[in-house]
């Protein structure tokens, strides 16, 4: 504010002196004028002959000569000087109209005086009129306008800091309220908010986005401590398992059944092992913009490489009639194929069927992301879960790639949540059926890094033992590499 009143205070001192030079230059102007309108008519006179004596004029503060080209003086007015001229011949040029300013002393006026000098008479005798009008009028209202710019420019100064003070200060009271309700948000109380204030200004609205992404925030926050204590109960579960096995062996000493204790400590070494490989392929996901994949992708033979690690049946191929290509990373792609047929395979009574084709155009880019169950990396139940493949635009040719199983299929109302992480349903809590519920948020990170979409859908609606479920993959077409 200081910075400001400063500012302000400058510009109103440098007006100050332009207006001392505008209205200076000003009345010097009006002096000029009046005395060369006094001297035009003395000039016309003197050419006509015709001049008084004493030369007429116009209040106490004129005076009147006309002289000659010896610079004697011809004709005065009554109260100049009639000896003497007011300036000297050498001074004045012949011919020209002049303007000087000499001492008022020369002609019997106070202060400074104008004199204007306007040629006249003939050319065979040339004469110069002379008038002089004294400043001291211009200097003394100069003077006045200076003593009041002088006394009201301070009061002035102080009322502009005092109304500048209250303005600011109620413009900076409510970023000043934001400033302690942000002081008073601490990392233990996720839950404060910014007050809002009522007008509906700009930091109004800065305090709306600020307390939306105080929200977000929170949010992410809790994600991530719901995260890390489902990791830990996670992580906890085979440690606690490999303890007891270990306790219990070395309790039994030379009773122990050594094989069956190896089969199950390397049990829980793989399943702990596939939890860690899965945090991390999430850690690595969630730090990495979504990127279109790296090269053409052939999806009946991604899915034929997928079927074959399957028993024939209950895995059935339906393999398409002509190749249908892709873009993506194989790697990516193969990963969400093989987590999709796992869960159905853990859940199917007695087929699954693998099938791709043509899919239509504009599905996929922001469709829900919907599937069932944990695969490989995790075990889980059935599901699905609102998502959409980030990245997709909603415009464009996709194909469609299914997987059906004929298992009790997946309720409506757990379709948005089971692709949470962590997130298993009641069917799937055993440990032989059920893994850490990480398997379906990575393939909902996956179909997004592809550009696609996953929805679920009922595979035979209605009928007894359960309707089944079909998984429908939607994956960007890319024209065939292999044709010209």
């Amino acid at each position: 504010m200081a910075v400001g009143v400063l500012g302000v205070s400058g510009g109103l001192a440098v007006g100050g002196l332009v207006l001392l030079a505008v209205l200076g230059w000003a009345l010097q102007r009006a002096v000029d004028t009046e005395a060369f309108r006094t001297a035009d008519a003395v000039a016309l006179l003197a050419a006509e002959e015709v001049l008084p004596d004493p030369l007429p004029v116009a209040g106490g503060q004129v005076r009147v000569q006309v002289i000659d080209a010896a610079g004697r003086v011809r004709a005065a007015s009554i109260d100049a000087d009639r000896l003497v001229p007011m300036v000297s011949p050498g001074s004045l040029d012949a011919g020209v109209r002049q303007r000087l300013t000499v001492s008022g002393e020369r002609v019997g006026l106070t202060g400074p005086v104008r004199v204007v000098a306007v040629p006249a008479g003939t050319a065979a005798d040339p004469r110069t009129v002379l008038v002089a009008r004294s400043l001291a009028d211009v200097r003394h209202s100069a003077h006045v306008v200076r003593t009041i710019l002088l006394v009201s420019f301070p009061l002035l100064v102080v009322v502009l800091a005092a109304v500048a003070w209250r303005v600011v200060g109620a413009t900076l009271r409510p970023v000043e309220a934001l400033r302690r309700g942000a002081e008073e948000i601490t990392g233990r109380d996720g839950g404060g908010r910014l007050p809002v204030p009522a007008s509906r200004d700009e930091i109004h609205r800065l305090a709306v986005t600020l307390n939306g992404m105080l929200g977000r925030l929170e949010s992410a926050r809790d994600r991530q401590r719901a995260f890390v204590a489902d990791a830990a109960h996670e992580l906890r579960s085979p440690l606690a398992n490999i303890r007891t096995e270990l306790e219990v062996a070395r309790r039994l000493a030379d009773r122990t059944d050594w094989t069956a204790v190896s089969a199950n400590l390397l049990a829980d070494t793989e399943r702990l092992g596939r939890l860690v490989d899965d945090l991390l392929l999430l850690a690595r996901l969630d730090e990495r913009p979504p990127a279109r994949a790296t090269g053409p992708v052939e999806l009946g033979a991604l899915l034929a490489a997928v079927a074959a690690r399957y028993p024939s049946p209950p895995v059935r191929l339906d393999a398409p009639a002509a190749p249908l290509w892709t873009e993506g990373d194989p790697d990516e792609l193969r990963r969400i194929l093989t987590n999709l047929v796992d869960n159905a395979v853990r859940h199917a009574h007695g087929e699954v069927v693998l099938a791709a084709g043509p899919g239509a155009d504009g599905a996929g880019g922001d469709g829900g992301t919907s599937g069932r169950g944990q695969a490989a990396g995790g075990r889980a139940g059935r599901g699905a879960a609102g998502g959409g493949g980030a990245g997709g635009s909603g415009v464009g040719a996709y194909h469609l790639v299914t997987v059906t199983d004929d298992g009790p299929g997946i309720p409506a109302g757990d379709r948005e949540r089971v692709f949470g992480r962590f997130t298993r349903l009641d069917d799937a809590r055993a440990r032989d059926d059920g893994g850490a519920g990480l398997g379906l948020a990575i393939v909902r990170e996956l179909v997004r890094r592809a550009g696609g979409g996953i929805e679920l859908t009922d595979a035979h609606p209605g009928r007894a033992g359960g309707p089944g479920l079909r998984v429908r993959l939607l994956l960007p077409t890319l024209p065939d590499p292999e044709k010209p």
